[in-house]
This record gives C-alpha cells, structure tokens and sequence, in this order.
C-alpha cells in the first residue's frame, strides 16, 4: 500500500476541507510512527515501522487516520493548531473517524485482534470499573445517611467530611449525586462523576447511553458541547441565571454562618 492509496482511503473516510499532502518518509523511527505538519499541512508517516503484511498495513492506516484527524482538526480552527494538540475536540475527531474507517471496513479495531487482550478488557471492565463504580455509588447512599444524621445534631456536614472523613468535598458531593442521579456504574467511576456533573436530566441520560454504547468519553464530552452552543439561548441564559441563583444562596448562607461564628468569637 501506497502513499496514494493510504491517501486516497483518509479521503473516503471523510473529506477534508482544506488541501493535505501524505508523504511516506521512507524511514524508521525510534520515536513516532507519523507526524503531522500544520503549516505545510502534510501527514509524515515512518513507513518503514511497520510490517508489510495485512496487520502491518492496519496499524499504518491507525497512523494515518490519527495524523489526518491533526489535519481535520486544524481544518475546524482555521488551518491552525494550538500547542495542546491532543485535547478533547482532537480525541473526538479522532475516534469518529476510526468509527467511520471501521463502519466502511478500511481499518479494522487493532484492539480486536488480540483474543487475550479482549479477555483482559472484560475482566477489567466487570471486576473493575464496575465494582469501582458500585462502590462509590454506595459511599454516595451512605453519605447522604451522614448528611442526614449531621443536620439531626446541628453539626455542618462539609465540616464532618473535612474533620472525619478527611476527603475532599466535592468527591463527597459528586458520590452523592451518583447515587441520587442514578448513573450506571459499569461507565466506571471516573465517567461516573463527569456525568454527575451534568445538571439536566435528559441530556445527562443522553451521555449516559452513548458512554453504555461504547462511545468515548471525549467524544461524548464534544456532543455535550455541542449541544450546549446549540441550544437556544433564552434558555442557555435562563440555565445560567438558576445556576448563579444557587450559587449565590450558597454563598450568602455561608456569609451568615461566618457572620454568626464572628459574633461569637468577638
């Protein structure tokens, strides 16, 4: 396979809205299998990497289609890149487009093909980020049994979990919003307290589902952002102005609370 060819696959996947050159080095690198050149917008790939077999040709296309997303990206911002290069809206672009190289069968999952990998990647996905997730769901329902028994004796919660605890407040918050919330632990703790931070329903269950399906957390993290800037913005300000309306009742009951402690201490 070609440079053309691998070239002329990147542009079946999706096209591009701005010219690219693919070039293959020739060469062998210690390194990096390819690279990507915003300013002349050309895609290096170390050809000589890989294998020149039908697994060797995949994992060169996984290089491709990783360096073309650079490419893609750089397309969304103008034909520029900011020095972060691998951020979210990168992972995003790039996972849609293995997605899409996997639906038209021009790459096949490199994840796949090894039966002993798949194996570990259940096991760790059932006794781990599960079991994981399980737990902290738990921690939450009992800590909301404690938030109960502190207000009962006219103790501050956040001042238990600092003093007991010893844990920081908002993990004790996002576990407490797992359970209230719900969320599916087998999405793993971690994407557990992302979706624990999304206020509204519909859209939080929305993540949820795609997170279930196999979606990648930063592409669902793009959807959201999407979605947000979509929105209409009547009610993108009436969400904003609840927010700071919570935000300020917070604050002004711990203005009185130190207000009251201040009177004590004088």
């Amino acid at each position: 396979m070609n440079q053309d060819k691998v070239r002329e696959k990147l542009l079946a996947i999706e096209d591009a809205p701005l010219e690219f050159a693919l070039v293959f080095s020739g060469k062998k690198s210690s390194k990096v299998n390819g690279l990507y050149k915003p300013d002349s917008r050309e895609i290096i790939i170390h050809n000589r990497n890989f294998q020149q077999d039908s697994a060797g040709e995949n994992l060169l296309l996984y290089t491709a289609i990783h360096e073309y997303a650079h490419h893609l990206h750089s397309c969304s911002r103008g034909g520029t890149l900011s020095p972060r290069a691998h951020n979210t809206e990168f992972w995003a672009i790039f996972h849609a487009l293995l997605e899409k190289a996997e639906a038209k069968k021009i790459y096949h999952d490199v994840f796949t093909a090894s039966p002993e990998l798949l194996k570990l990647t259940e096991i760790i996905r059932a006794k781990f980020l599960k079991n994981n997730g399980e737990l902290v769901k738990e921690m939450g329902k009992q800590l909301l049994k404690a938030h109960e028994l502190c207000t009962g004796i006219g103790v501050r919660f956040e001042d238990y979990v600092d003093r007991m605890l010893r844990i920081p407040r908002t993990a004790a918050n996002m576990a407490m919003k797992m359970f209230e919330y719900d969320i599916a632990p087998e999405v793993g703790a971690d994407n557990m307290r992302f979706l624990a931070g999304i206020r509204d329903n519909d859209n939080r269950q929305a993540a949820e589902t795609a997170l279930i399906k196999g979606k990648s957390p930063d592409t669902v993290k793009m959807q959201m952002r999407k979605q947000s800037e979509s929105e209409d913005p009547v009610l993108r300000l009436e969400k904003e102005k609840a927010r700071l309306e919570r935000t300020i009742a917070t604050l002004t009951k711990r203005l009185d609370d130190v207000k009251k402690e201040l009177k004590t201490k004088k």
